[in-house]
């Protein structure tokens, strides 16, 4: 394990403003340099008072994240995925995406993990014991979802009933896991509901299969009731869920399919625009701006080729981002990275490219304009297929964690 400090200072706007981007400052602490997952998650599982880092089968313990543990043994796979230590060039992590959770109410964190599309959604259940660099007791593994396909599945509240869901699909229908949370405390955890909102696909259609792209939440007509976000548009949750239906599809074209999928008001104008990656193996970063009318007109941050990108000017696989004010202006940004050898040093755009991860400055012009500016955070981690973005040290500040093929890292703003 190796963990080290680089203080990183973001590149400064072009511009003052009342939160300057210059002020803007982060901390890089390489937590391992080891490939043990692609996606990360933070809680305080020991309940010291102090933010731990899950990623993998690993817990780093906060504050300062040198301590580490295991809180399961290497995985099986049936599937043939292959196992941790992974060939970083070649391997895929069976950690894709991590969400830290109390599952079944005993007061301590639990671990939810999605695998390699494909896979199950299994639930690794905290026993509520001091952490030891020993594995003592394993955390009891559950596996909620059996099949839980798509490339950037969330865990979030589709059904406003204060309860997260789990937003992915499955059997080439787009949908949704409903948890059962009425067990008492301490009971063992059932297997979730599919609820289907899109026919299912004929079999070898791509449209809605195990590696489909892009894939978010959010209310597009601000009626109340989150909708959902693929790239070919977003299904309008109807009033009554109770039974399962079709949402209807609100035809869009939101690129080729790439990470994570997000719904606000970018520009300020009273309708939700959509902020999503063009092409998660490719190029793009976009928001696209709602109209009056209901359809949408794309706003280009990040250019699909690769001459919009040249001399820094951007970056490929945008495969994992989130949204949150990095600056404390009151406006979402957006942070995203490169995420690192997807395929290999020789597959997908520019492998080899520098691993850079970035947060880019949402700024407003007050007459229903809006722009991105980029700043870069560190160039040598970027992305997997998920990065954690919150304040991780308690001094009302955002940071960031990333896990992927170059290690684990942990950035923290001064």
């Amino acid at each position: 394990m190796i963990c080290t400090h680089i203080i990183i200072a973001i590149v400064a706007a072009s511009h003052l403003a009342a939160h300057n981007a210059s002020d803007v400052r982060f901390d890089k602490q390489i937590i391992s340099k080891e490939f043990v997952a692609e996606g990360c998650t933070v809680a305080d599982f020991n309940r010291d008072g102090k933010l731990d880092i899950a990623a993998g089968r690993f817990i780093w313990l906060g504050p300062d994240f040198t301590q580490q543990s295991a809180y399961t043994p290497e995985r099986d796979n049936p599937a043939g995925i292959n196992k941790t230590p992974y060939r970083a060039d070649t391997g895929y992590s069976d950690y894709f995406i991590e969400f830290a959770y109390d599952f079944n109410a005993d007061g301590w964190p639990d671990i939810l993990v999605y695998g390699l599309p494909g896979t199950p959604a299994s639930v690794f259940v905290n026993p509520g014991v001091a952490l030891d660099h020993v594995i003592s007791p394993a955390w009891n593994r559950a596996d909620i979802f059996d099949i839980a396909n798509g490339e950037s599945p969330d865990f979030i509240d589709i059904t406003a009933d204060g309860k997260p869901e789990l937003l992915c699909h499955t059997n080439g229908q787009f949908g949704y896991a409903e948890i059962d949370w009425s067990k008492p405390p301490n009971s063992p955890l059932a297997k979730a509901r599919f609820r289907p909102i899109t026919p299912k696909t004929p079999e070898g259609d791509k449209a809605i299969f195990q590696y489909t792209h892009g894939y978010g939440a959010g209310d597009i007509n601000r009626d109340g009731r989150t909708d959902i976000i693929a790239s070919t548009g977003w299904y309008e949750q109807p009033a009554d869920v109770s039974q399962d239906s079709n949402w209807k599809l609100h035809g869009a074209n939101f690129g080729e399919g790439g990470a994570q999928m997000y719904a606000f008001d970018v520009n300020g104008d009273g309708r939700n625009d959509v902020i999503t990656s063009i092409k998660a193996h490719g190029y793009g970063l976009s928001w696209f701006e709602q109209n009056a009318d209901g359809t949408f007109a794309e706003r280009v941050i990040l250019g699909r080729a690769a001459a919009d990108n040249a001399n820094d000017a951007g970056f490929s696989q945008i495969h994992a981002l989130r949204v949150i004010d990095i600056n404390g202006d009151g406006l979402l940004d957006i942070v995203a990275g490169k995420r690192r050898w997807a395929h290999g040093p020789m597959g997908d755009d520019e492998p080899m490219a520098a691993p850079v991860l970035c947060w880019f400055e949402l700024k407003r012009d007050g007459n229903g304009n809006a722009t991105f500016t980029k700043h870069l955070i560190d160039a040598d981690s970027g992305v997997g297929t998920q990065l954690w973005t919150g304040d991780i040290n308690a001094d009302a500040k955002p940071d960031a964690v990333v896990a992927n093929k170059h290690g684990v890292f942990v950035f923290t703003q001064k």
